[in-house]
């Protein structure tokens, strides 16, 4: 995994004696943005989708790509032959359709004919009859005529069709063949168009995870949704997917005699992680292992994603202020945590967390951070500006500046030359008020404005009553305002303005006291301030 980088800079201000640059205090810490890139799909353990369709393609069969992804594992055949699949629940109707007459049979073993057509439940379970409306006792199972499926809710399933009454509301639960339910997942689970193979493995890889991971002490075997694997019924079936069922039909992955946990996901980006990694527990045949298989994946490598402090601090639900992140990674490169720095000191996500909050792809990624940090205060004509910061992680970052932050103005100041640790500091001397950033491919960190006031001086002229001073760099017509302390404010003496030469004189009545002149604001200037003249009359 590439090391995460962190672009946090400071400024650093060297003053003369000449100046009013006030003393510098420890900058603000800036905006940060996070630069993520990664690689891969899914948790990482197991089959890599894309890697079996790589191997398929590479000429490996079905039974060869499964011994692959899952260590020391051999294929079997399954006892099992019907599933309970919860499709519905928490709903107070639902609609059951076929298109020949069909039966329901209760609890008590009532049986109620049901001609073809729709059939509207509550979680009452009143069912029309000859006689007029019954209630029926839970749970009641709908039983498909000769030839069509049932359909819930307008989405045909195979098998029947099992409705009770929950807490006030419906549940429903498919009673399927395990062949059909399968028929039902693989379509869902990878593109119908891929090799036979890849689709024969991922069959065997559905049925032996639908029967290694079956719920306990519910009414029903398995979800229909990611909880276990997507289901989608008859509407999800296609010819080949059929095909690769019904061809290795009964065939499970066995480890030490028992069914396997064939976790899948869809692309390991060059390397798959192992359970122990992951999960938390360790598991003989689910360990990570090199897969140069699945370079066809569009998700093979990906990023970079640009995401601000502000998103992961709401996303990740982080009550402070983030400042900084660094990730703590497993042996098989993935993240086993993200450590945040916060303005309430440090925390720690861990990855499966930060993966589903942050929407990413998976957890093998890298992250970079790019930060300014905020200085108080104008920087004096002709004073040094440092830049310093670490840059770490990314390759090549380059400084780089814009009189006004537009997309065409900004040009490369100079490339960053980093220690060891990736520390840097680049002494500057600014001529103007810019912005600052740090570029990286993909990438650039929030911009830094420094502004530059004027160098004014000022001093007392040799004609009595006069105070006299100059201004670097010459700034014809601005306005100057000639001041003196009276307790803990300034008043205003007098108003003048800078001469083509860059100098400025003021008559007034001098007095003891202590004077100072400010130059407005001007274009892109800040406003000059010089240091405290002390007159003794």
């Amino acid at each position: 995994m590439r090391l995460l980088l962190v672009l946090s800079l400071s400024l650093v201000v060297a003053t003369t004696a000449a100046s009013a640059q006030p003393s510098q205090v420890a900058p603000t810490p800036g905006e940060a943005l996070f630069v993520v890139s990664g690689r891969g799909w899914g948790h990482g353990v197991g089959m890599s989708q894309y890697g079996a369709y790589g191997m398929a393609n590479a000429g490996y069969a079905y039974d060869e790509i499964l011994a692959n992804y899952y260590t020391g594992t051999e294929l079997g055949r399954a006892g099992t032959k019907q599933l309970r699949v919860l499709l519905a629940e928490g709903r107070r109707a639902i609609t059951v359709t076929s298109t020949a007459p069909y039966v329901a049979v209760d609890a008590a073993g009532t049986r109620f004919p049901l001609p073809r057509g729709p059939l509207a439940l509550t979680q009452k379970l009143v069912v029309p009859t000859e006689k007029g409306p019954a209630r029926a006792v839970p749970p009641l199972v709908i039983r498909p005529g000769k030839g069509p499926s049932l359909s819930l809710d307008g989405r045909p399933y195979r098998g029947q069709l099992e409705l009770a009454s929950e807490k006030g509301f419906l549940r429903v639960v498919n009673i399927v063949p395990l062949e059909s339910y399968l028929q039902g997942v693989v379509a869902g689970e990878v593109p119908h168009s891929w090799p036979s193979e890849a689709l024969k493995a991922q069959a065997v890889a559905a049925r032996s995870y639908a029967l290694a991971t079956r719920v306990e002490g519910k009414p029903f075997d398995l979800y229909s949704d990611v909880r276990s694997q997507v289901y989608l019924g008859i509407a999800g079936e296609k010819p080949s997917t059929t095909a690769a069922v019904r061809a290795t039909a009964g065939q499970v992955v066995l480890y030490g005699g028992e069914i396997a946990t064939t976790y899948y996901f869809s692309t390991s980006g060059g390397k798959t992680a192992s359970a122990a990694d992951v999960f938390g527990f360790s598991v003989p045949y689910l360990v990570s292992r090199p897969d140069p298989w699945d370079k066809a994946s569009p998700y093979h490598r990906w990023g970079p994603i640009l995401i601000g402090a502000r998103t992961v601090q709401s996303k990740l639900g982080v009550a402070s202020r983030v400042l900084d992140a660094t990730g703590v990674p497993t042996p098989s490169g993935r993240l086993r945590s993200l450590r945040l720095q916060t303005a309430a000191g440090q925390t720690s996500v861990p990855a499966s967390l930060l993966r589903t909050a942050l929407g990413l792809r998976s957890t093998w990624i890298s992250v970079g951070v790019l930060r300014l940090d905020q200085q108080r205060g104008a920087v004096v004509f002709g004073s040094t500006v440092r830049l310093a910061g670490i840059a770490r992680g990314l390759p090549s970052p380059v400084l780089s500046s814009s009189p006004d932050g537009s997309a065409s103005t900004w040009s490369v100041v100079g490339p960053l030359q980093r220690d060891s640790n990736g520390t840097f500091s680049l002494p500057l001397t600014p001529t103007r008020t810019a912005r600052y950033r740090i570029e990286v491919e993909g990438a650039s960190s929030p911009a830094l404005l420094v502004q530059v006031a004027p160098r004014v001086q000022l001093r007392q002229a040799a004609t009595a009553d006069t105070l006299a001073g100059i201004v670097r760099p010459r700034l014809k017509g601005a306005e100057v305002t000639v001041e003196r302390r009276q307790g803990a404010s300034w008043e205003q003496l007098a108003e003048t303005r800078v001469d083509a030469d860059g100098s400025f004189s003021a008559e007034l009545a001098l007095v003891a006291g202590s004077y100072r002149a400010r130059v407005a604001k001007t274009g892109t200037w800040a406003e000059g301030v010089t240091p405290v003249l002390e007159v003794t009359g």
